[in-house]
């Protein structure tokens, strides 16, 4: 079991590893696992990367994420100016149906709202547009509509963790009531916990999945 100040100093040498990231301006606080970041970044994607970075790392079991987004003058642009580019590359993502979107800018950030049938359009639409320029969040409130109904979800679940080479299996458990999925058991990692969320909302006929699965760190011995 790695101590919080071993978690910490993997976080920064991860951090330090990343190109577009400088490190010096990410505060960190680790605490029984949970790390806390802090600090002021330029663009949304750089925040984005941090936390993925740290999600990384073995041991974290959650990250507590409150760096702020502050563009210098030159990157800053106007709430319609960013309305306008978000709608343009939903319009470019054949992944989704755009005109079921709604795009609302205040104050560099974007809430989206309207019906979609699949989880993954949701997740494409947030990606799509979280890398403008001048964007600070995104926040998606999209609902989900499926036409299906889920029929042995949870057999069809566990075999897509199974063909995961990311995903451990065996130690998840899959149950849905209604439209609602949840997993629960253990994962290595929270970016393992993540991958196990995405491809649970890959399941037809899903509207929400709670993921209640808890990262259980323990080292590999070769």
């Amino acid at each position: 079991m790695k101590t919080d100040l071993e978690i910490k100093n993997d976080v920064l040498e991860e951090l330090s590893w990343q190109p577009n990231i400088d490190e010096t301006q990410i505060g960190v606080i680790v605490n029984n696992g949970i790390v806390t970041l802090s600090g002021i970044v330029s663009d949304l994607p750089k925040k984005i990367s941090i936390e993925n970075a740290v999600k990384r790392v073995a041991g974290v079991k959650a990250v507590a994420e409150e760096i702020k987004v502050k563009y210098t003058d030159s990157d800053k642009h106007s709430d319609i100016e960013i309305a306008k580019a978000a709608i343009s590359a939903l319009e470019w993502n054949a992944s989704v149906p755009s005109e079921q979107i709604i795009v609302e800018v205040e104050d560099g950030k974007i809430y989206l709202t309207g019906e979609l049938e699949w989880a993954y359009q949701k997740d494409f639409v947030k990606r799509t547009i979280e890398h403008l320029y001048g964007v600070k969040e995104v926040i998606n409130n999209i609902q989900l509509k499926p036409k299906a109904t889920p029929v042995n979800v949870e057999h069809q679940i566990k075999k897509a963790f199974e063909r995961s080479a990311n995903i451990d299996a065996k130690n998840i458990t899959v149950s849905i009531n209604n439209q609602e999925l949840t997993l629960s058991g253990t994962v290595h990692s929270i970016k393992e916990k993540d991958d196990a969320e995405i491809v649970a909302y890959k399941a037809p006929g899903i509207t929400n999945v709670i993921n209640q699965l808890e990262v259980d760190y323990y080292p590999i011995y070769l």
